[in-house]
């Protein structure tokens, strides 16, 4: 069957904004941070990235299915020891890795109040912070045996990183709430510990 002269096609319609989901991804961690996970409708998401309710949904089957993106997103790197380890100076080198840690945390609203407010309730987000944990362990695992000299028989390292870390951690929970610890009296006690 021949077209008709003069009909045009009507033009395809144009696919989804190239930066949607990154704008969606943003305004829903700004969101959940601010207001929790619960209490942020995705109509208010969409308003602030600026894109229909649909285009959400075409992105992120389920609401949990965004918290779940934001989760995987988070950064995970270690500290560079070589960045935070006063040789010979356990304490020291401490103090510069939670240091370090201390500036990651305040610098994402998401992992220093979204994450511990909705662990309880969110699976992804339990892990998330499980996985988190472990690296520190790790970090301070690595801190300790980087300015130490080689470790003397009697010296238990891992359980100084996992005391340090569970303090840490906990320090991170709280920070939202303004409460203080007493990190430094935690961080000299196991440098006497572990450093004759």
């Amino acid at each position: 069957m021949a077209r008709a002269v003069g009909v045009r096609r009507r033009p395809e319609p144009a696919g989804p904004d190239p930066g949607a989901r990154e704008r969606i991804l943003t305004a829903a961690g700004e969101l959940f941070a601010e207001h929790g996970f619960d209490a942020t409708p995705t109509s208010r998401i969409a308003e602030r990235a600026e894109v229909p309710k649909g285009l959400i949904h075409y992105y992120f089957r389920r609401k949990q299915d965004l918290l779940a993106a934001l989760v995987e997103r988070l950064p995970e790197e270690p500290v560079e020891s070589e960045r935070v380890v006063v040789r010979g100076d356990v304490a020291a080198s401490l103090r510069l890795l939670v240091r370090e840690l201390d500036t990651r945390t305040e610098a994402s609203p998401l992992l220093s109040r979204l994450l511990w407010r909705e662990a309880d309730t969110h699976v992804a987000v339990r892990q998330a912070l499980q996985r988190r944990f472990r690296v520190i362990v790790e970090q301070i695992r690595a801190v300790i045996e980087a300015a130490l000299p080689p470790d003397p028989p009697g010296r238990d390292v891992d359980t100084a990183a996992l005391l340090l870390a569970r303090v840490v951690n906990h320090r991170h929970s709280v920070a939202r709430h303004g409460e203080h610890d007493e990190l430094d009296r935690e961080i000299a006690f196991i440098a006497r510990a572990l450093q004759p």
